[in-house]
């Protein structure tokens, strides 16, 4: 037993003895090292403090160009929005202008949409009197009234085009448009979407019908292309 401890006391002061000259030679090598190291003269300490100071300025001027920046960016993006609103309203303008002149004859028109013809009818010698049986200015009105409203950008009869302040007179046997007489058939033409177009006049009681029941030859025909040119002359 005596000799175990023995043995043991042994290995420990070996072990203390190892430590002890580890942190002998730590402590020295960092004797050494913190000898070894060059020591700052108070010009270098103070170009160093110089640099540090001038390094922290930039830092904080960065720091504002980068929010004078944003601010730029956010009128800059206002600036755009206020650019796409005008962009939109010149747009418009134009769009407006563009149908006012198709209103007023002033443009060449191209596009689809149908053509009506009416025509007189059958005359019955035996009734004596003829003037049911012939297209009047009425009849007319109510069928290019009817396609303005359904919304046809132009409308023309038999090729004369029609303008905001055009007229139609009746006189015997033909209508005058505009002081160009036409003798029947009657061909209105309009440029709109056909189906629409074809919709309002054929409706149950609405234009058709009424025509029809006063004895006038009524024709409808969709129509993939239809030209209409600008009315020549002075018109206002």
């Amino acid at each position: 037993m005596k000799k175990r401890m023995r043995g043991r006391n042994v290995v420990f002061s070996l072990v203390f003895l190892v430590f002890g000259f580890i942190l002998a030679f730590s402590y020295s090598q960092a004797s050494k090292e913190r000898a070894s190291a060059p020591k700052l003269t108070d010009r270098q300490y103070t170009k160093e403090n110089d640099l540090r100071r001038q390094m922290i300025e930039q830092q904080t001027r960065n720091r504002e160009l980068q929010e004078e920046l944003f601010k730029k960016q956010e009128k800059v993006r206002e600036m755009e929005k206020d650019l796409s609103k005008e962009e939109q309203t010149f747009f418009n303008l134009a769009e407006d202008a563009e149908k006012y002149r198709m209103f007023l004859g002033k443009v060449k028109v191209e596009g689809q949409g149908v053509e009506v013809s009416l025509e007189d009818a059958a005359y019955k010698a035996a009734e004596g009197n003829v003037n049911p049986y012939i297209v009047h200015e009425h009849h007319v009105f109510n069928v290019v009234n009817e396609l303005y409203i359904a919304g046809a950008a132009a409308v023309a009869i038999n090729g004369q085009r029609l303008n905001h302040n055009s007229y139609i007179v009746c006189n015997g046997p033909v209508i005058t448009v505009d002081g160009n007489p036409f003798p029947a058939p009657f061909r209105i033409t309009a440029i709109g979407d056909p189906e629409i177009l074809t919709s309002a006049l054929t409706l149950k009681g609405g234009v058709r019908d009424q025509i029809v029941n006063e004895n006038i030859v009524f024709t409808l025909e969709k129509k993939k292309q239809i030209t209409l040119e600008p009315i020549l002359g002075e018109s206002s």
